[in-house]
């Protein structure tokens, strides 16, 4: 920040970590919302299978994600069977972009950094 307040164009911008979400950067949870905005909506069973997760270990990540608002939950029937189908929000797809332009960020940052190799 300079005298009057405003941040300082000269200043070394934040580095690309400090902006990634840790409820979306949670490796399951990057996974859930990767698969749900691939598809328009997307059922639980395949979701715990993709992800070799426990049906008890993928509800509690999703009850996150649903609580963040980036995951909407419908719970149904197709036939006589219970089930439960996964949508990604609006918010949630912005949170998976915004994750995604940082994790490009430190990407970049990696792929132009001179190693000892290198030199």
């Amino acid at each position: 920040m300079n005298d009057a307040g405003s941040p300082d164009p000269h200043a070394p911008s934040a580095h690309p970590v400090t902006g990634l979400d840790d409820v979306v950067h949670q490796r399951v949870r990057l996974g859930i919302l990767t698969i749900a905005h691939e598809a328009r909506r997307v059922e639980f069973g395949y979701l715990r299978t993709q992800l070799e997760l426990t049906a008890g270990n993928l509800s509690q990540h999703l009850g996150v994600l649903e609580t963040a608002g980036l995951v909407q939950i419908e719970k149904g029937y197709a036939g006589r069977r219970a089930r439960t189908w996964i949508t990604l929000t609006a918010a949630g797809d912005t949170a998976l972009a915004e994750e995604i332009r940082r994790l490009k960020l430190l990407i970049a940052r990696v792929e132009t950094t001179e190693t000892p190799e290198d030199r």
